[in-house]
């Protein structure tokens, strides 16, 4: 069997189902936010950040920012391995999408929770 080592261990199957989990997580969080807009009468500034100062919502945006994050890489890397042969040049790249994807997990986090 053939392992690359920027595949971490992963197979096909894992990263089928992590890109189906993670697209179910985005399609509930958008149905969460449009239920909310649909269910609420006038929409005001005080109503929306009442909205998003819940611990529910809290929760629910940073998992679907994880999930944003985790279905990007997957295929970013699948991209990059399909297209990019030269090994080193792949490896920066992934490299340079890992380091941006930490750096918007870690804005993310604190933008959510007002750390």
């Amino acid at each position: 069997m053939l392992s690359n080592a920027s595949a971490l261990g992963r197979n096909g199957v894992h990263d089928w189902l992590l890109v189906r989990a993670t697209s179910i997580v985005m399609t509930l969080y958008i149905l969460y936010i449009l239920g909310f807009i649909v269910m609420t009468d006038t929409l005001t500034y005080d109503i929306w950040r009442g909205f998003f100062a819940s611990s529910v919502t809290k929760v629910f945006t940073l998992l679907t920012l994880f999930s944003i994050l985790m279905h990007g890489w997957i295929g970013m890397w699948q991209v990059l391995t399909d297209y990019i042969k030269h090994l080193a040049t792949r490896l920066l790249l992934q490299m340079a999408i890992v380091v941006v994807l930490f750096v918007y997990a870690i804005y993310g986090t604190v933008v959510v929770w007002g750390v």
